[in-house]
């Protein structure tokens, strides 16, 4: 399948970087860097293209030469040398960097080191009061190094486990950090999460410490969560101390420590030097259809992979606010906090992403003097149905990209950005995954932007397109796969001893190379292009499309507020493919929206795909991430009862979905 968007090789660039931002980048710097000093090809003169395609292949085909110079160039502090950068490059299993020894929060806090940056912000926090507040390098050395020592004095050892069900906030990490100072393996969980929801993420890893709030403030509303907090201390045995932040001013509980008590006293921390493939923290799958899967990615593999992805791809040091919109529950948030690995400032905004309206981030942005924001696809297509206008009601004059991701950025949402934000604007829609905790394609700064696609490949990524023949296509719709390993990819699953699990979730379909559950289409021009799910597809008489494509089309229409496309297959043989339709106030599904509707699909993307029905729903079900419910409701449709289909702690809205199981049964399962 290819859209008539792509059809032409030569489309014209949104947007393209000056030779004065490309010179000063540091993916230029390194460039120059690796060819002089490791055998990467000689930079292109006034071809950029051509330049980063080649740095890429060179990246990929001598993985040994390129990590080993990214850990060169950002000066990775070794405690022990390592023997070789990869003993074994065979997925799963691949083994990184034997014999060295590290810290990730040693590399996090070395700005501090610096006396000309102590009193420099290394955190702005940010809440909806909306008044920025800093902690400085030297601060945040001195709590990291406190509760690191309170840690050590309740016995956490190496490989311990240490949760926190906490908010977007200095505490959380700062926590974090000192986890991974003494060597324990952080995990946290948003509180907006329900206690079913975090006790099936925290049972599985048996923390020993839970940091927690007693509740949080979100959309102008005070949410106490001192019933939640109590549920999880009878539900999880292992703990041996909790920690209470009291973010709405409630006493401790009886036996917990307060954690002004152990900041209280500065301390120097003291890092323990692990083994590169240590564990550094657990993150989980959305669990949509069972348990979360609890993945287990290193601290030399995570500072490794976020020192590039940060440093050349996002292109921001010390100079830089660095500022994501996201929760603890999501994989953006231990990468946000990975931003203190350049020495940038990071901005920690807690609280709604639409409070007071909708334009609540760019004010946040604006507030903060962010250079690099990132926020979701979402939040752009929202604030361009609101008519939000931040070019013009606010002040970005620091922001120098604007990234997306969680879903596919629409063509609209770049037109959009281009347009209302800033014409000349970079931006990097990105797409990745928990599972690696980073970006396989999206932001260069060195590269011109095309609306709708992702800028290239990550370095180091050995990102392919296949057939279902397992063969390589350019220009075509393919399975998203990672040919090569990438150090950040998970050691392994928790609770999962042979490495089944691991294995299943991967590799099953082309055993050897990590195939991701995205349709991916890499083009001649080395731009990507994401479809959607590959494994909730869309695949009609043969012509197989990424549900993110009808999204695009069909959310372009002012009555829709949000959609969900399934492919159902049917018992007899058919196939049953039925649009959902949440609409927005005042709007009616009338035969002129219907028409409207099918049109829009039949000559933005192809006759093939038009729906077989159009149902209005009272909303569309969401993981606790936010990303749409595909496969659950697929199975729904087929007839599957709802506590088999779902994990109802995953679900942001559980009756919602009990409105598809009860669609299903009147008609008889599968759109019968």
């Amino acid at each position: 399948m290819t859209t008539a968007a792509h059809s032409d090789h030569r489309p014209h660039p949104l947007w393209q970087p000056g030779a004065d931002r490309i010179a000063r980048s540091r993916l230029t710097a390194f460039h120059a860097w690796a060819a002089e000093r490791h055998g990467a090809p000689a930079p292109v003169p006034d071809d950029p293209t051509a330049s980063y395609a080649a740095l890429h292949r060179w990246s990929v085909a001598e993985l040994e030469t390129f990590w080993g110079a990214v850990a060169e160039w950002f000066e990775v502090r070794f405690a022990s040398p390592y023997q070789r950068v990869l003993a074994d490059a065979t997925m799963p299993g691949a083994h990184w960097f034997p014999g060295a020894t590290l810290n990730y929060a040693e590399h996090a806090l070395r700005a501090a080191e610096d006396p000309a940056r102590a009193d420099d912000p290394a955190l702005l926090h940010v809440d909806e009061v909306q008044d920025p507040r800093p902690v400085s390098w030297a601060e945040l050395r001195g709590q990291v190094g406190a509760v690191a020592a309170e840690l050590r004095r309740l016995g956490v050892r190496p490989g311990d486990r240490v949760s926190g069900y906490v908010p977007n906030i200095p505490q959380a990490t700062v926590a974090l950090l000192a986890a991974a100072a003494v060597g324990a393996v952080w995990t946290s969980c948003a509180p907006d999460f329900g206690a079913r929801s975090v006790l099936d993420r925290f049972q599985q890893v048996e923390p020993v410490v839970l940091f927690t709030v007693d509740g949080y403030r979100y959309g102008g509303k005070t949410h106490d969560r001192t019933a939640t907090v109590a549920e999880l201390r009878a539900e999880l045995p292992s703990l041996r101390a909790v920690v209470h932040i009291p973010l709405l001013g409630t006493p401790a509980p009886e036996s917990t420590l307060v954690w002004d008590d152990i900041v209280r006293e500065p301390a120097e921390p003291v890092f323990e030097q692990l083994p590169f493939d240590h564990p550094l923290w657990v993150l989980y799958s959305s669990g949509t259809t069972g348990l979360p899967k609890a993945i287990v990615q290193s601290q030399g593999g995570i500072l490794l992979e976020h020192l590039k992805q940060l440093g050349l791809h996002c292109d921001i040091g010390p100079d830089d606010r660095f500022f994501w919109y996201t929760s603890t529950g999501w994989m953006m948030w231990n990468f946000l906090v990975s931003g203190l690995l350049v020495g940038a400032t990071v901005v920690l905004y807690d609280g709604s992403p639409g409070y007071p309206d909708t334009a609540a981030q760019w004010r946040v942005a604006e507030r903060t003097g962010t250079t690099l924001y990132g926020t979701s696809a979402a939040y752009v297509m929202a604030c361009r149905k609101a008519d939000v206008h931040p070019g013009r009601d606010f002040d970005l004059s620091t922001v120098k990209c604007v990234a997306t991701t969680g879903s596919p950025l629409p063509p609209d949402g770049f037109r959009w950005i281009h347009d209302e934000v800033a014409e000349d604007m970079w931006i990097a829609s990105v797409s990745g995954g928990t599972d690696v905790c980073s970006c396989f394609a999206g932001a260069v700064p060195t590269l011109p932007v095309y609306i709708g696609e992702l800028q290239a490949p990550g370095l180091g990524t050995d990102l392919q397109a296949w057939d279902p023949r397992g063969e390589p296509v350019v220009d075509e719709v393919g399975e998203l796969i990672v040919a090569r390993p990438m150090p950040s990819m998970p050691v392994r699953f928790w609770n999962d001893p042979d490495g089944l699990r691991y294995r299943d979730s991967y590799f099953e379909m082309f055993p050897g190379a990590w195939r991701h559950g995205d349709w991916i289409t890499l083009t001649s021009r080395g731009t990507v292009i994401i479809h959607g799910r590959s494994d909730s597809t869309l695949n009609r008489q043969g012509v197989r499309m990424g549900s993110a494509d009808i999204y695009e089309a069909v959310e372009r229409l002012p009555e829709i507020r949000e959609s969900l496309v399934i492919g159902v297959e049917q018992p007899d043989g058919g196939y049953w493919m039925p649009l959902f339709v949440h609409l927005a106030p005042g709007a009616t599904l009338n035969e002129e929206l219907l028409t409207r509707i099918k049109t829009t699909i039949r000559t933005q993307l192809s006759p093939r795909h038009v729906p077989d029905e159009v149902i209005e729903v009272p909303g569309v079900p969401h993981t606790l991430t936010g990303k749409r419910i595909e496969v659950p409701v697929k199975r729904l449709l087929q007839g599957t009862s709802l506590d088999k289909a779902v994990n109802p702690g995953s679900v942001d809205d559980v009756e919602l979905l009990r409105y598809y199981e009860r669609l299903a049964r009147e008609r008889g399962g599968a759109g019968a």
